[in-house]
């Protein structure tokens, strides 16, 4: 069976539904009305914490309640009890799973992510990050966003459940020589050294001491590209 002929620029194709008359605006407007406050709704039984950074879990119920949401708002064939339904049954089960994750913390690892230990004493703690879907390059942009300039300064690093980064520094006194994340120098990669002094790993940031135009294995991850270590101290 053939298609209907499209016209271009038809006004009345294109402002009004072929299936509802313009009239259906009006009840669009109360549909909207009636979602909005559902969300509302929704958003206070999730409390605070749901509007702020997102689980995997709080956007799994965000997505779900913004499809019935849009349905709901938009089709003249979506009944609006349907929809009550779906964000009573989606509220419920938030409220549930957060009970459980309260009660049984091994069940809240699973479904929202454990907090990940990425940098240690300076190092990058590869068996961890090689585990995450993070690059190296992602990593020191966040740090670079917490005002951190090397690995040196960082005492301990996490990536979070929301996908945060959470920093412990050194007191600066304790700073240690480490891996600069500075762009700029970090396109200054070398396999030799070229000049003697504390070199920082380019893979894990492990830092040792290398002679001028020595080549030389990092000891923790093998990895043969470096540059001078930075021990500056961290101003914030």
């Amino acid at each position: 069976m053939a298609s209907p002929s499209v016209h271009p620029f038809d006004w009345q194709r294109i402002l009004f539904s072929e299936e509802a008359p313009p009239l259906f605006l009006l009840e669009v407007g109360l549909r909207c009305l009636i979602v909005y406050l559902l969300i509302l709704a929704a958003l206070r039984v999730t409390g605070r914490r749901g509007v702020r950074q997102l689980s995997i879990f709080e956007l799994s119920i965000i997505l779900a309640l913004g499809s019935a949401a849009g349905d709901a708002m938009l089709y003249h064939d979506t009944p609006l009890l349907h929809t009550v339904v779906v964000f009573g049954v989606v509220s419920a089960l938030y409220l549930l799973f957060n009970r459980l994750t309260e009660k049984f913390p091994a069940f809240s690892d699973w479904l929202e992510g454990a907090p990940v230990l990425l940098v240690e004493n300076g190092e990058i703690n590869l068996p961890n990050f090689q585990k995450q879907n993070l690059t190296q390059k992602e990593l020191f942009g966040e740090l670079r966003q917490l005002q951190v300039e090397h690995l040196g300064q960082v005492r301990r690093a996490y990536i979070e459940a929301t996908g945060n980064v959470s920093v412990f520094y050194f007191a600066d006194d304790d700073v240690r020589p480490g891996l600069s994340i500075w762009p700029e120098r970090l396109q200054q990669v070398r396999r030799r050294a070229e000049e003697a002094g504390k070199h920082a790993c380019c893979q894990c940031g492990h830092v040792q001491e290398l002679a001028k135009g020595s080549l030389a294995q990092c000891a923790v991850c093998q990895h043969e590209t470096w540059i001078p270590a930075c021990d500056d101290p961290r101003i914030a």
